[in-house]
């Protein structure tokens, strides 16, 4: 018997982008679950609200009864952002069940394609028989937008690496827990800073790599805009060098930026590319 696809999400003070994120993952996924802090707390111990419409949404949107609401104290005083990070991924996998597949996305992403990294899953099912003994991680590719302006969208011209699905939850950072790492070519679009000013000093204040944000980055952030983009360089919050350029999607849709990506040859990932980053993995994985 095929094991789930439980798909999970830490659900904080960006909520409102789930209705952005969760139709993309909705039909292939068995479960959906949100972990919700009881105290509506942040991993800093700030507050945040979840409106009520947001629930009532949730109630019109899962037509086929696939999202389960958990809440239980994700917060804990004596731990730093990251280390309440780790401790919720893991009490969610918990949830989610041991034998499956399990999938934690971020509110703010939103996949392109997640049938066919489903698909792509699927040709890994055997780690899921002893998933103690033989740990893995499936990864896909970010691509990041990095801020609104008037009349589009600016974001990261180089595509990021990340970790979503696996079959032991050992978390060590984030959603990484150190076993063997195979990844697809499969996107998802970030909006990891792509909000008001006031709503991303609150997400730099609170998540998880609160204590890495280096100090240019902000002031740097809030100058950029569609007319000066080219004029500046190196723009991500810890290693300032790592996103070295900006390029410019000329529309605010979701879904029209989705079309963009997919028929944008430097968002890609080649075939070549990806067999030798998954070969250098496997051996990577050998010489432990």
């Amino acid at each position: 018997m095929l094991g789930k696809i439980q798909v999970g999400y830490l659900v904080s003070y960006d909520y409102e982008l789930l209705k952005n994120s969760i139709p993309t993952i909705y039909k292939e996924s068995n479960t959906i679950f949100l972990a919700i802090d009881k105290e509506r707390k942040t991993w800093n111990g700030e507050f945040f609200t979840i409106d009520d419409t947001f629930f009532e949404w949730i109630d019109a949107f899962d037509v086929e009864n696939k999202i389960v609401i958990y809440e239980d104290d994700f917060y804990v005083s004596s731990l730093t952002t990251m280390e309440c990070e780790v401790r919720e991924r893991k009490m969610l996998s918990d949830k989610m069940g041991i034998g499956n597949w399990l999938i934690q996305i971020d509110a703010d992403e939103y996949f392109l394609d997640f049938s066919g990294f489903i698909n792509d899953l699927r040709k890994y099912d055997s780690f899921l028989k002893n998933p103690k003994e033989n740990p893995v991680q499936i990864g896909c590719f970010l691509t990041h937008l990095y801020k609104y302006t008037n009349e589009g969208i600016l974001y990261v011209e180089n595509l990021t690496r990340v970790l979503l699905a696996t079959n032991y939850p050992n978390y060590k950072v984030g959603r990484k827990t150190k076993a063997r790492v195979i990844y697809t070519n499969k996107i998802l679009l970030h909006e990891c800073l792509s909000r008001t000013q006031d709503q991303l000093a609150f997400k730099l204040k609170n998540w998880g790599h609160n204590v890495q944000i280096n100090n240019s980055f902000f002031e740097k952030w809030k100058l950029v805009n569609q007319e000066n983009y080219k004029t500046f360089k190196d723009f991500y919050y810890i290693e300032a060098d790592t996103w070295k350029t900006l390029g410019y999607f000329p529309t605010k849709n979701i879904d029209e930026i989705k079309n963009y990506v997919s028929n944008n040859k430097v968002l890609r990932i080649s075939s070549l590319y990806l067999f030798f980053k998954n070969f250098g993995q496997w051996f990577k994985y050998l010489a432990k």
